[in-house]
């Protein structure tokens, strides 16, 4: 639309409203940044033929997740597979009031392939998550009401998924700055964990090696600074995840995947109707069972991708406005099978 910078912030610009935009061959940058959704409306991309070898030929860092890209990252089960193939997965979540989170993070991990799960919870919510996901393995904490400590054995689990529910409460903290220093393999952090670890900013370079970060705009902000722009945020996750080979997944419609290696990945499923509290448990937990399955890197693109195409068949037969993250746990079946070449 008029008065949009295609590769640059346009705020503070006049830009025209646009109900549909029209655009050649490929997105534009902007045409993936929240801060421009009211001026682009629906977006069509025209395929106008450049030849095929064009994108090759081009020294590209940016990428559109594609179907086609996510089947070639999926790997159907054979059928002799047993439980022992898929990872066993860590979940560090929850607290006095925040169990909801706890519980929709554990069943998000059950329903995205792993073999085993153990969560590590305060001991207040012993009961509620061997009711509500049996499932899962459950350990608790000597404290009542938040976590204080770390389970033991912990280098036994492929992966460990912590944030949901946590809280901020001191103990908590140092348990956050206890697991980031003494972790040998990628951990996923998300929500509180992202809070603590602000508050600690030193231990952003203790993070292991190709641990999956998964803060929305403000939880950014307050782990690297205070940004203008979406353009900015995505220059600075691009910049810390190379500087602190990490893979930061920045939550937006169109979330953001910036790796280690330079190239970063824009999603292309979700809707409004996630903009629900408990859709970011969902997504660690999804995603805290795929690192235990998948390399880091497609864990993080898989389980967005996934994660967004719950929603899609979710706002199907619920609405965007009565869509709630238990109902993006009950389509998760949906999107695997959609990633199938055949029915399974």
């Amino acid at each position: 639309p008029s008065g949009l910078f295609p590769d640059q912030t346009s705020k503070n610009n006049i830009v025209i409203q646009a109900d549909f935009t029209l655009t050649f061959q490929c997105y534009k940058q902007a045409l993936l940044m929240q801060e421009n959704g009211l001026f682009i409306g629906e977006v069509l991309v025209l395929d106008i033929r450049l030849h095929p070898d064009f994108s090759i030929l081009q020294k590209i860092s940016r990428f559109y997740v594609s179907p086609f890209l996510v089947r070639k990252i999926f790997k159907p089960r054979h059928r002799f597979a047993h439980k022992g193939q898929f990872g066993h997965s860590l979940l560090m979540v929850g607290s006095y009031g925040k169990m909801g989170a706890a519980v929709l993070a554990a069943k998000a991990c059950i329903h995205s392939g792993i073999g085993l799960l153990t969560c590590y919870l305060p001991s207040c919510g012993y009961l509620v998550m061997q009711l509500a996901v049996p499932e899962a393995m459950v350990i608790t904490d000597q404290h009542e009401n938040n976590i204080s400590q770390l389970p033991e054995e912990l280098d036994k689990y492929n992966v460990v998924g912590v944030g949901p529910g946590l809280g901020t409460s001191p103990e908590t903290q140092h348990t956050i700055s206890f697991i980031i220093r003494r972790g040998t393999k990628p951990l996923v952090i998300d929500a509180d964990a992202i809070n603590c670890l602000a508050q600690q900013k030193e231990l952003l370079k203790h993070l292991p090696k190709l641990s999956l970060l998964t803060p929305h705009p403000k939880e950014f902000d307050r782990l690297f600074g205070l940004h203008e722009n979406d353009f900015e945020r995505m220059e600075t996750a691009e910049k810390k995840a190379k500087e602190l080979q990490v893979i930061i997944i920045l939550k937006s419609h169109h979330t953001l995947i910036a790796t280690p290696g330079g190239q970063s990945y824009f999603n292309s499923t979700g809707n409004a109707g996630m903009a629900k509290g408990g859709s970011g448990d969902v997504l660690t937990g999804i995603i805290t069972a795929l690192a235990a399955q998948y390399e880091p890197f497609e864990a993080a693109v898989l389980g967005v991708y996934l994660h967004g195409a719950s929603g899609n068949l979710a706002a199907r037969v619920i609405s965007f406005e009565s869509m709630t993250a238990t109902d993006l746990v009950n389509h998760i079946s949906g999107a695997f099978q959609e990633l199938y070449p055949s029915a399974p």
